[in-house]
């Protein structure tokens, strides 16, 4: 029976902070987890929750998740704490330490979140945070797998805003081997430190792509993959994005130039008639709400890695 094995850094915050062998690690745990072949207890662990921004599935898959391992999780939210009153972050890390076994954090800054790390002597998660969203990377391709099986040869076709998402998905692309293209609004490119990062981490360099032609990114791929295109604390280029990423909507066109077999992805929440038409996001392709689900096993997964 396979069993949890300690990851070699002590935070996830970043998808390039596990190895090629962890990341399949945890998708396989994830699986086991998915079959309830597999029953790891954390009795008497906490988890903590600080988070900046709104949530569902990412708070409450964490929240099962743990239940689940048999934990418990406090709820910090920063309006009703010390948090939401200025306490320095140094401050509320090393109190957080001697009370919660681990810290998943969902903020803006990809500095604060390693703030806490730095303070922190417990194992930090990103949640969420401007940069980066790893533990969505990490359902995104357990779904790709459970669909797909083997990973080889396969394209993954990002399409809309270079985002946190987008950065993820580049990453734990990297670590897999796994073709990934990215099409996006001159502009509204990936962050060029995590290109770069990505680059460093593919065996073959060829297998990034960055371009701003949907139609062309499409072909042959295997997944589609979108988000919104304008991403929380981003409310005021709404108006604005709307008009740019004019014609990056995932609708049947871009569908039927992919792969016959392509499934459809988005973390969600989704935007109808923006970035995916309501016809491909109800669609038999569709494997959105596969996808949602796996936010609990892929996080049961790293939780029982970080605990274990």
């Amino acid at each position: 029976m396979i069993k949890p094995k300690k990851l070699a850094n002590n935070n996830f915050l970043s998808s390039s902070d596990i190895s090629t062998e962890e990341i399949i690690h945890i998708l396989e745990l994830a699986k086991s987890f998915k079959n309830k072949d597999l029953n790891i207890e954390v009795k008497s662990k906490v988890l903590g929750l600080i988070f900046d921004k709104s949530s569902t599935r990412t708070r409450v898959s964490f929240q099962v998740a743990m239940s689940r391992l048999g934990g418990t999780t406090i709820d910090l939210n920063p309006t009703t704490s010390q948090i939401g009153r200025g306490e320095p972050i140094k401050d509320t890390a090393r109190v957080l330490s001697k009370y919660c076994d681990v810290i998943a954090i969902r903020t803006f800054d990809q500095s604060d979140l390693e703030e806490y790390a730095k303070w922190s002597t417990k194992p930090v998660i990103n949640a969420l945070t401007d940069l980066e969203h790893p533990c969505q990377a990490l359902a995104d391709f357990l779904t790709i797998q459970e669909e797909f099986h083997d990973l080889k040869d396969l394209v993954l076709t990002f399409i809309g805003d270079g985002n946190n998402v987008a950065n993820s998905l580049i990453l734990c692309g990297a670590l897999l081997g796994v073709e990934v293209r990215i099409a996006c609004p001159k502009g509204y490119e990936p962050n060029s430190l995590v290109i770069n990062k990505a680059h460093e981490i593919y065996k073959n360099k060829n297998l990034l792509k960055i371009t701003n032609d949907p139609n062309a990114a499409v072909l042959g791929a295997n997944v589609l993959y979108t988000d919104v295109w304008s991403s929380m604390g981003e409310e005021n280029q709404k108006v604005e994005k709307d008009k740019v990423f004019n014609g990056f909507t995932i609708d049947n066109d871009l569908v039927n130039k992919a792969n016959k077999d392509a499934i459809i992805l988005h973390c969600l929440p989704a935007y109808r008639s923006k970035e995916i038409t309501e016809e491909v996001f109800e669609s038999k392709k569709s494997r959105i709400f596969d996808q949602a689900e796996n936010r609990l096993h892929a996080q049961q997964a790293l939780l029982s890695c970080i605990l274990c």
